[in-house]
């Protein structure tokens, strides 16, 4: 794959997951893509061969942290502008993008390949003048995400429920309303890049941007900064929000809350709040999945003769039939009392048997045992035996 490639296709769109997507989505989204164009689905489909190609590089890039990393700042340098199409190379001639990708002879020399080089080897030797040196302006950037912690009942993260949550994080200033002048003061437009943030510069053959170093690539400069926020334009707040948890919430689970987090810079949208729950255990009840499991003790004359007994649900208590023979260890499963889903419908309440031998008898009860023992059937132990 070319270093073009990079510039060329939008990996994003052909995995169809937005920019900032988590490294799950992005597996989950080529694993669909993948069984659904596979060839030994789609035989004779060279359409859907294609696809399944783009996406099997797609995915071979964003999987990887660092290439990810490496395609995300190319894309961006490009976006911006700080490298531009038709610049004048030496001697006046136009430089064509091709020739920096190898599609031909360059028009200045020798040909030159990249392949499949990254963004650091095509580009070092160009940004190399120091701080800031071929930076792209600094426009509009998104706010960071903001992770947290929320403790749930367990009753709680099964059936859903709103519950507040302070947060310690980032906000914009309320003196200078986040442009970090002192009241009564403007940010001016900087003088050496009239508020482009940018200086353009062309070396040889290429043409490129430089962020300009008096106002780090703003545009603005501020010089009486607030005294709030010390011209930064934000400041540390509490703020406190109602969380509305869904049900069904695992513990370890991570709500997504688009746009809370901390606020943008220079007009960027927001970031979001990531919310990690952490379910307390529950004295009664357990959870496998989409199920709720629980134990009830049941007598030994219940176990032989069957019973219906009180079982707890999270709902109130119900009555279970256990049926006559029911050994201790034996589940029951009662359809619907589990966990709800996102279709509408619950996982089980997963009912275990237990046994409770007693430990102490009375004299008649003693001997009515005993005479029960005289008329149950053995149980035949003759196989231990064999070897």
């Amino acid at each position: 794959m070319s270093s073009k490639d990079w510039l060329e296709k939008d990996f994003y769109a052909v995995l169809g997951v937005a920019k900032d997507a988590t490294s799950a989505e992005i597996k989950r989204a080529y694993r669909r893509l993948a069984r659904e164009l596979h060839p030994d689905h789609n035989p004779g489909n060279a359409a859907a061969e294609e696809r399944f190609k783009s996406v099997s590089e797609a995915y071979d890039v964003l999987s990887d942290e660092n290439r990810r990393r490496e395609y995300d700042e190319m894309r961006s340098l490009f976006e911006s502008g700080a490298f531009r199409r038709g610049a004048r190379g030496s001697g006046g001639q136009p430089f064509d993008m091709s020739d920096l990708f190898g599609h031909g002879g360059g028009r200045g020399g020798g040909d030159q390949r990249f392949g499949g080089a990254g963004f650091a080897d095509l580009f070092g030797s160009i940004f190399s003048g120091g701080p800031g040196t071929g930076a792209p302006p600094r426009g509009p950037a998104r706010g960071r995400d903001v992770e947290a912690e929320i403790f749930l009942d367990f009753a709680d993260a099964v059936q859903g429920t709103t519950q507040p949550l302070t947060l310690r994080t980032l906000g914009v200033c309320d003196t200078c309303h986040g442009d970090g002048a002192k009241p009564g003061t403007r940010p001016r437009t900087c003088k050496f890049c009239h508020g482009a943030g940018v200086i353009n510069r062309n070396q040889g053959a290429f043409g490129f941007a430089e962020a300009c170093r008096d106002c780090q690539g703003v545009g603005t400069v501020v010089d009486h900064k607030c005294p709030e926020c010390a011209g930064t334009g934000g400041v540390t707040k509490t703020r406190t929000l109602t969380v509305r948890i869904p049900a069904g919430v695992a513990d370890g689970q991570r709500i997504r809350l688009a746009g809370r987090g901390e606020p943008g810079e220079r007009g960027g949208p927001p970031g979001d709040l990531y919310i990690r729950a952490i379910v307390r255990p529950d004295t009664m009840f357990g959870r496998n999945g989409d199920d709720l499991t629980v134990t009830i003790p049941v007598t030994y004359a219940e176990s032989v003769l069957g019973a219906e007994v009180r079982v707890p649900t999270l709902d109130g208590m119900m009555k279970v039939k256990v049926p006559p023979g029911t050994p201790s260890g034996r589940l029951l499963r009662v359809r619907g009392k589990g966990v709800p889903k996102r279709d509408g419908h619950s996982g089980d309440l997963l009912v275990t048997v237990e046994i409770v031998v007693p430990q102490q008898l009375s004299e008649e009860a003693r001997e009515a045992l005993v005479r029960f023992t005289e008329l149950a059937p053995p149980v035949r132990r003759d196989h231990l035996e064999r070897r």
